[in-house]
This record gives C-alpha cells, structure tokens and sequence, in this order.
C-alpha cells in the first residue's frame, strides 16, 4: 500500500492499516496530476474527496477509471470502484479535463445501484448527450438482449449543469460549493470548496491568479493548485507565453496567493513545466512561501 503523506503537525491524512483500519473521515486521493501533454506517469486532471465512504470526483481526465481502480485495489478505497462512484464535478470542459467522463459513464453500468450524478458548466448535458449517441450500439445490445441488467435506464446521467455561484451539492455531511475562476477564453470556469466535518478543500480548477481562490482557501486545511513552472515558460516563444500566462497561474503569483491564504497544505497538480525538470514547480514555489507544499504525483493521499 503507498504510503500517505504526512507533513508537519498531523494535518492531514488517512492512514491506512492493512487488517486494521484506523482511517480519518476525509481523504484526498489524487486520480490525475497531468496537463494535456502526454505523460505515462500522470493520467489527466482528477481527484477524489472520500468522504463517509462516498467519493466526490472532481474533473475526469483520461487515465482517471484506471487509478481510480487503481485506488481500490491498491489502497482498499471502495468507494472509487467505478460502479460507487455517484457524484462527478467538472471545472470546465477542456479535453484534458473530461476524456474519461464517458468513460466512467459506461463502466459497467448496468451493475450500478444508481445512477452517476453530473455537476458543471452549461455545455454539459450536450457532452452527456453525445456520449448516448456515441455508445447508442452499445446501449441497444445491452438493453434489447439477453444481458441481465439491473436497470436499463441506469446508463443515463442525472445532469446538473450550474448557472451561478454557490452551494451546487449538499448532503451526507459534505457541502460543495462552485466559484467562477478565469481560465483564459473558456467561460465559465469553475473552481470549487469542499466542507465536510474535518476539512476545507479547494481546488481551483484551471485559472490565473485568482484573488476569489485566494478568498475561498483562507486557512482551508488543503488548496489544490494548478501551477507554471516559470523556469520551463520563461523558455517559449513569446505567443505561447502569452496564451499560458492568460490560462494559468506562475509559481511567482501561487505563492503570493498561497502567503495571502494560508492554507494548510499547498498540493500542485497539473503542473506544466515545458522543457523544464517537473521539480522547478515545487522549488519555485517554496523560494517565495514558507508553507508546507507538495508536488503530488497519480495516487497520493492527504
């Protein structure tokens, strides 16, 4: 089992125990720390807050149903077997951030309980609409045969495209609220806030410097963070600088957002780093904020 990560003061983290379980009542599991380039290490943008033993997924990037079967085989979370997963948040719809969406949709379906729950921006419900029309061969063979099917109705999505800020999910303890980040000429962009009893989590989604993130992760106990190694931007053409920095946030600008907020932990996730090493995102950041602050990899836990 990978071991989770423990830094300063306890602050986080489940611990889990083979045999005996002593596990905190919520768990951050990274699906996907990548961008849109190609990395066979780190599936697309997603993560998982357990919590109750009910899984909140935020964003869907490809490779995120393998990790998170992964993540119930290897870190016994049985909540993020594909078929227990019954909320997914996106934060726009970028490919980078969507590609497994139809992928946890269809993923053995037809043994579902109920049926998957989606949260995000207007745009939604077209993308749900195109993945029945694309598996329409599928959903014909599985309903009109002879396959045993616990429901046949179960491979549609609920879908709850949001239209403001604010409270999008509140039950079992957890309240998930929305905020609008700037994400260069996508709108809208989401970030979001997750409460449950333990623990404050943000996650900002894609966005530049943002003082509503910084608002919304004041002393939160984790802000997950997208993030620019500014050695590997410095390093493009100028156009491409140009659109990058438009889209997302300099280790320079994180962390003047980190030491205005606080937060407990400061986890970078989809890092782009161009031609430099990954780790510039990290040292960057720790050179301007005195913070704890991690570079999560596919699978950490907090």
């Amino acid at each position: 089992m990978k071991p989770t990560k423990l830094l300063g003061h306890a602050l986080l983290a489940a611990t889990c125990f083979a045999g005996g379980t002593a596990l905190a009542e919520t768990q951050l599991i990274m699906l996907g720390t990548g961008t849109p380039v190609p990395d066979a290490t780190r599936s697309g943008p997603a993560l998982a807050v357990v919590h109750d033993d009910e899984a909140y997924l935020f964003d869907a990037g490809g490779g995120m149903v393998q990790r998170a079967i992964q993540a119930w085989q290897e870190l016994e979370v049985e909540a993020l077997y594909p078929t227990n997963i019954e909320h997914v948040f996106l934060t726009h719809l970028h490919s980078d951030h969507t590609l497994d969406y139809p992928e946890l949709a269809a993923t053995y379906w037809w043994r579902r309980e109920n049926k998957l729950n989606a949260y995000g921006p207007e745009g939604l419900q077209a993308m749900t609409d195109a993945y029945y029309q694309m598996q329409s061969a599928d959903i014909e063979l599985r309903t009109g045969g002879n396959q045993p099917v616990r429901d046949p109705s179960l491979y549609q999505v609920n879908v709850d495209e949001i239209d403001d800020e604010g409270v999008v999910f509140e039950g079992n303890g957890v309240t998930i609220e929305a905020f609008s980040v700037s994400h260069g000429d996508i709108e809208p962009a989401y970030g979001y806030k997750v409460t449950t009893p333990e623990k404050v989590i943000v996650i900002s989604g894609d966005t530049t410097y943002s003082e509503t993130v910084a608002r919304h992760a004041r002393g939160a106990d984790i802000l997950v963070h997208e993030v620019i190694s500014e050695a590997g931007w410095s390093a493009l053409p100028p156009e491409w600088q140009a659109y990058h920095h438009s889209s997302h946030t300099l280790t320079s600008e994180l962390a003047e957002l980190a030491n205005e907020a606080r937060p407990g932990l400061l986890v970078l996730t989809h890092i782009l780093h161009y031609g430099a090493p990954i780790e510039t995102a990290l040292t960057e950041v720790q050179a301007l904020y005195d913070g704890e602050v991690v570079l999560a990899e596919d699978l950490d836990e907090f």
